[in-house]
This record gives structure tokens, sequence and C-alpha cells, in this order.
């Protein structure tokens, strides 16, 4: 514990408490606080059997999950429509082929659309595994590959992108992030989009996501935020993958980083066709316990990114009828990463290893493993199964090491058929 709480402290110097001086990086200031139990029901009654969680208590967490936090989105359009705009064989250098298909999402082109961008190996003999996931300066960021095309919405400041909008510069700026040629070599493919598609990931933007179009109420306490609109389109294009006779929808993952992490944690929680999920360093909202109050709080986080009624709970977590180790039991009996970095305080390593550890009761109840400590482990030691985590040295961030970690648990739990 000492030494948790000596690494938690140096984390606190050397994070980032210039750029964000309300969160809280003194464990001295943590209050003490008591997790609802994922096992038993709103009115009582334990959960005794898997049957019972999964007719009556996932339903019944989800929903809170949803008017609480998250917000109640839309279900799939009935008249979404897929069109591949682009198919190059033989990108990278012959290493992929390269697939780009619009989504959309009321089956013409004057309508609300998303861009996928998909990497598949060349060298695949039948359909693929997929990794599924959110970019943050559009499809071109994540690699140089000429062919991608640029997206048109609105990007937050990077290299590469002027006044809001992305430029030829843009490209590959992000490819540290996705290792592509890596993923393809283990014989993954990749999917992603540009959350600005949906919802433009700044304050005031609501007018400019898909919201209008569905005519929902920004003033209904249960509206749905950007973190469930950016959750809802990685399910959209799910819906892809589905048709696509390249890809093994049996064996998708979804994997976020930072915020996105804390959609692909909803995602998966609301959409089982999923068969794993990878929260890297998703912190609160994501992976990271809310009743800890260490690093980012409800107080100090972005209101656009959750439904109306979350904030009303700053300062009061423990009222919470939820909490983040519930959100993680919601995934199981499906294999689950939580991963941290020793330096980003403001994500709460300890609170995401709490959380996972607090998922356990549930896997264990479904047949699927635990952690396999009763402690947290020191950074760059992975532990767990199914239910499995890390702490990263260094900073905030997605690296060629994490994926590597990724990749490894990826072929533990989601084999090839036949093998």
């Amino acid at each position: 514990m000492r030494r948790l709480l000596a690494l938690l402290l140096i984390c606190a110097a050397a994070g980032p408490a210039a750029a964000q001086p309300d969160g809280n990086g003194d464990e001295a200031k943590v209050p003490a606080y008591r997790l609802p139990d994922p096992l038993v029901m709103a009115d009582g009654r334990p959960v005794t059997s898997p049957a019972m969680w999964a007719r009556q208590r996932r339903p019944e967490l989800l929903d809170l999950f949803e008017r609480t936090i998250y917000g109640v989105a839309p279900p799939a359009p009935r008249r979404q429509r897929f069109v591949v705009t682009d198919e190059d064989g033989h990108a990278l250098g012959g290493r992929a082929i390269r697939r780009q298909v619009t989504i959309l999402l009321d089956g013409t082109a004057r309508g609300p659309q998303l861009s996928v961008l998909i990497y598949l190996p060349a060298a695949a003999k039948g359909p693929v595994p997929m990794f599924v996931g959110l970019n943050f300066h559009g499809n071109q960021a994540v690699n140089a590959d000429p062919g991608i095309a640029i997206t048109p919405n609105w990007v937050v400041p990077a290299q590469g992108i002027r006044k809001g909008s992305a430029t030829v510069h843009s490209r590959g700026i992000d490819a540290s992030e996705w290792p592509i040629e890596a993923i393809l070599a283990a014989g993954y493919g990749v999917a992603t989009y540009f959350p600005g598609d949906l919802y433009p990931d700044g304050d005031g933007k609501v007018a400019e996501s898909i919201h209008p179009f569905f005519g929902t109420s920004p003033s209904d306490p249960s509206h749905w935020g950007a973190v469930a609109t950016w959750a809802w389109g990685l399910s959209r294009v799910r819906d892809y993958l589905a048709t696509d006779r390249s890809v093994d929808e049996s064996r998708i993952v979804l994997i976020g980083h930072s915020r996105y992490g804390k959609a692909a944690l909803w995602a998966g929680a609301r959409d089982p066709r999923f068969a794993m999920v990878i929260a890297n360093q998703s912190g609160e909202g994501g992976a990271s316990l809310y009743r800890r109050r260490f690093g980012e709080t409800i107080r100090v986080m972005n209101t656009y990114w959750f439904a109306p009624r979350f904030k009303t709970y700053a300062d009061r977590e423990a009222e919470l009828p939820v909490d983040a180790h519930e959100l993680v039991a919601l995934i199981a009996p499906r294999p689950v990463y939580i991963a941290s970095a020793s330096e980003d305080w403001w994500s709460d390593p300890r609170g995401e290893f709490l959380a996972a550890k607090g998922a356990e009761p549930v896997y264990r109840l479904l047949g699927a493993g635990s952690l396999g400590t009763a402690t947290m482990p020191p950074p760059d030691r992975p532990v767990g199964d199914r239910l499995a985590y890390h702490v990263r040295t260094g900073p905030h961030s997605i690296t060629a090491a994490d994926w590597a970690i990724y990749l490894r648990f990826a072929d533990r739990w989601l084999p090839a058929p036949g093998r």
C-alpha cells in the first residue's frame, strides 16, 4: 500500500496539474466510500444465478447507466445503407486491402453519415478478426496512406489542422496510436471512424451533431450525450461489418483510448455482438471509480459528454445508483482489458484497477475467472485472465507496447476457428 501511495503521489507531481487544476491528486482527500454490489438488485434481492444476471440484473444496470450517466440512445436507423466508396487491394505496399465505407444513416447521401476506414491483411486466407475504434483527428490521421479520404468535419487543434479543418499535413499524425502494419501482420484487420462525423468533440457542437436529425431534446435529463453518440456509432460500424464477408463477425474487438475508451466500454456494455473490449486509460466516465474522487471528477468533466442528469451528481458521487465496476461487469463474460499509465494520475490508475477488481463477482458468477490478485500490480506487469489489467510506465497515451499486449490478449481469448 505504501509503494502504491508513493507511485500515485509521483503521478500527481508529474501529471498535468497546471492544465487541469481542479482534479484531485491527493490520496488523503479521497473520501471513504462503499461501492454498490453488482449482484444485488435495486430492490435488495441477491442475484443467485447466471440466468438471473442476464434476465434481471443486467437490464436493470443498463437502464440505470442510461438514465443516470450516458443517456438513452435511439435504436439503429431502419433505413441505414452501406456504400463502399473506395477499395484498394494493394494498399500499404501490398500488405493490406484498404476499404472505405460510407454508412448512410437515413439511406440517402443527403442525410447524416459516417465514414469508416478499413484495413484487412492482404495475405488473409479467410474472414479475419477486427479491431474497431474511434480516432482523434480524422481517418487520414491514423496512417500516412495518401488514399485515405480527409475528413470534411470539424477537428480539434493538432498538427495539420487549420481553423478546425483537416489538411493533407494531418496525414499520419496519429500513426503511433494505430500501428496498422503490426496489427495486420498479427492477422487482424482495423476499422475506425472519426467521432466528428456524429458529434464533434467540443462545447456547443450539438447543432452540428446527428441529434437534430433524431429530434431528441437536450433538455431531457436522460438525453444522450457525446459518449453515447460515439458508442452508438461503433454499433453502426458493427452493423456494416456483419455484412462484409472478409470479416469474422464473431471476433470483433472494441478498443478505445482516453475519452474514446469511455465510448468503447459503453458500446461494449450495450452491444453484446462485440466479442471483446479494451479500454486504454479511459478514466472517469469509463473504467475509473466515481466514488474515489481522484484525478478527474464529475464536477470538472465536459458537460456535453454525458446525459444532463449526470452533472447533478457532482460532489455527491455516493448517491449514484451505479459505479464503474458495474460498467465493466456489464461486459461479462466476454474478455475485457482495462489499462492505465503510471504518470496518468488524471485517469486514476488505482480507480481503474479497483473497478476491474469490483467486477470480479460477476465474472466469477458467469464462470469467467478473475484478476487473480488482491493488490494492484506494479507497472508493466499484466494480470488477469478474461478480466485483465495493467499499468504501463509512462504518460497518457496508447503505445506500441500497449498494442503488443492487446494483440496477445486477443490471440488468447479469440483464437481462430479450429484452434
